[in-house]
């Protein structure tokens, strides 16, 4: 785990989605310091501060905002506000760490490009599927160092659970959620967009679906789509909300890389039916078949990369241009979708 030697303040804005614990305990263990935490439920603050005792309860956000000492807003606010509060963060000086999916619109993407142009400031995604699972890292590793050639295709399954139950209202309402491909979606496309190293990437074919939960009638439980870069590289992948309550996890997440020398594939969470181990890596080439058990072994550079950029102004986490891309892709294959 890559660590900063200097002193790296942030603070949280909204906690609407649980995800802002990983981006929190990420940035953690690369050497952050979390200052200060605002969310308008009291009890979710409560929460919040039970984990970390460290933390300062903010009276407002404007509170956090205006904090000289902060250099980073991470935030898992209610997708729609996701946008706005983190152009406010930029324009006052502070670079901007939010949960998926980052926009929702063509145009909030577009707001966000010259704001950063502007202000030189950083609006990173957490795209948790890949920067945050070591299976998913050390395939990178393994195709960066020529195992399986070129990419040619790449396929995702990625299935969650969807505890409907514990969800709030927003949650099932695409204005404010932005669709499963918007959101799960975004996670795939920011996958291939790695994997083959390409940003030019046309939509195929999408389609999202409704199929087991009718009483949120502008909820989809379901979606695929089919991506194509400039080089020719394909990409297919299915969202779900279909994880069964048997399964020792929240998904099957699953992804299989095509080579022209090899192939990759990548048992993210669980390995089913064998073992609860994360991290599964199988890679086949010309000379040899074999599985990597890689929990523990590759660590997140991402969070110590977004400190460094942060305070040295550089892009080795992740291209601002690469985040904006794969939000874009996501939200026009969204649109784009037919409806079954």
């Amino acid at each position: 785990m890559e660590r900063t030697d200097k002193k790296f303040l942030f603070g949280v804005i909204g906690l609407d989605h649980d995800h802002i614990y990983g981006m929190c305990d990420g940035l953690l263990e690369a050497g952050a310091e979390l200052k200060a935490v605002y969310d308008k439920d009291a009890q979710k603050t409560a929460q919040f501060c039970q984990k970390y005792p460290g933390v300062r309860p903010a009276r407002c956000e404007e509170e956090i905002l205006v904090n000289k000492e902060i250099s980073l807003i991470a935030s898992a606010i209610k997708p729609d506000l996701r946008c706005g509060l983190g152009i406010r963060a930029m324009n006052l000086g502070k670079d901007f760490f939010a949960d998926k999916p980052g926009m929702l619109t063509l145009s909030e993407i577009e707001q966000v490009r010259q704001c950063h142009k502007r202000t030189g400031r950083k609006y990173m995604v957490y795209f948790s599927e890949r920067i945050h699972v070591e299976g998913a890292l050390f395939a990178q590793q393994l195709i960066e160092a020529g195992e399986i050639g070129e990419v040619l295709q790449v396929t995702i399954l990625a299935p969650h659970r969807l505890r409907k139950t514990a969800r709030p209202e927003w949650f099932f309402t695409k204005e404010q959620g932005g669709g499963i491909i918007t959101d799960i979606g975004s996670h795939q496309i920011e996958q291939f967009l790695a994997y083959t190293g390409e940003e030019e990437v046309s939509v195929l074919h999408s389609v999202v679906a409704n199929y087991a939960n009718r009483e949120y009638p502008d909820f989809e439980d379901f979606g695929e789509a089919v991506l194509r870069t400039g080089s020719g590289a394909t990409c297919f992948f299915r969202v779900d909300w279909f994880t069964p309550d048997g399964l020792g996890t929240w998904g099957d997440g699953r992804v299989f890389i095509m080579g022209s020398r090899g192939s990759i594939e990548i048992r993210k969470y669980i390995n089913v039916g064998e073992t609860r181990d994360r991290d599964n890596v199988f890679l086949v080439t010309a000379d040899r078949e074999q599985k990597f058990t890689v929990t523990g072994k590759v660590g997140f550079p991402f969070f110590g990369d977004l400190i460094s950029d942060c305070i040295n102004r550089t892009e080795k986490a992740m291209a601002q241009e690469h985040v904006l891309n794969a939000m874009a892709i996501a939200i026009r294959a969204e649109h784009t979708a037919q409806r079954l």
